[in-house]
């Protein structure tokens, strides 16, 4: 689980290799449409209930970044690969809970959704026990969604300000729009509310809309089905 030859055959995958190449190009056009230098914005690949043969593929492009929801799924397809890949970036781009910051900050370079000052604390616990400052970004839920993690937008600040005080890394601000509304002003609330933070990264942009993500300002946008195609369910 090393760097790939080229003729590995996850090496030679054409579809996902297209899908990068297209995708680190629509990146790239949407920064420079936005006045921004193409390194501004990192493409994060979301690796969640993928194949080892798609990482793989993913691997030999090059792509080092990679985002995943769950802890336990992750550290069975990363642990082994992380011992071998120093330039390796994972995130944890889906919701934590206490019992498992520990795990997660053993495999996971920054946690995307800290969401409450319960888990700060936990991570600040933890990060001291194994001797790492957590890197953190908050995760806000701009649409008021009940049923999406997040903090509210009005109460960020008091969250950023328990986190700083806790001595976390606090990097920035993460969000995911309401699919049934327009993402601009989503992406756009966001990025006020780092401005006035003093916050530099903005996670946000999927598949579906971070080319508008990358106008509104997103240094990193998390892409899985334009890299992988669409997931496969489970079977019942």
């Amino acid at each position: 689980m090393t760097d790939l030859s080229p003729d590995h055959p996850a090496a030679s995958s054409p579809s996902v290799a297209e899908a990068f190449a297209r995708a680190r190009h629509r990146i790239s056009r949407a920064a420079r449409a936005a006045g921004r230098p193409d390194e501004d914005v990192v493409l994060v690949a979301v690796t969640k209930t993928q194949s080892d043969a798609a990482v793989e593929a993913a691997l030999a492009v090059g792509q080092r970044t990679f985002g995943e929801n769950r802890v336990q799924e992750a550290q069975a397809r990363w642990a082994g690969r992380k011992a071998v890949l120093p330039d390796l970036n994972l995130r944890l781009i889906g919701p934590l809970q206490t019992n498992k910051v520990v795990d997660a900050l053993r495999l996971f370079d920054v946690i995307e959704t800290l969401d409450r000052e319960k888990l700060a604390r936990a991570l600040a616990e933890a990060g001291s026990k194994l001797g790492v400052r957590p890197r953190v970004l908050v995760q806000v839920n701009t649409g008021a969604e009940p049923q999406k993690a997040g903090v509210l937008p009005g109460e960020a600040p008091a969250l950023i300000a328990a986190a700083r005080a806790l001595d976390l890394a606090v990097e920035g601000l993460m969000c995911i729009p309401p699919v049934d509304e327009a993402p601009g002003p989503h992406f756009a609330l966001l990025a006020k509310i780092a401005a006035r933070e003093g916050l530099g990264v903005l996670s946000m942009g999927m598949s579906d809309d971070y080319e508008t993500a990358v106008r509104f300002g997103a240094t990193h946008v998390r892409l899985g089905s334009a890299l992988f195609g669409p997931r496969s369910k489970p079977a019942p």
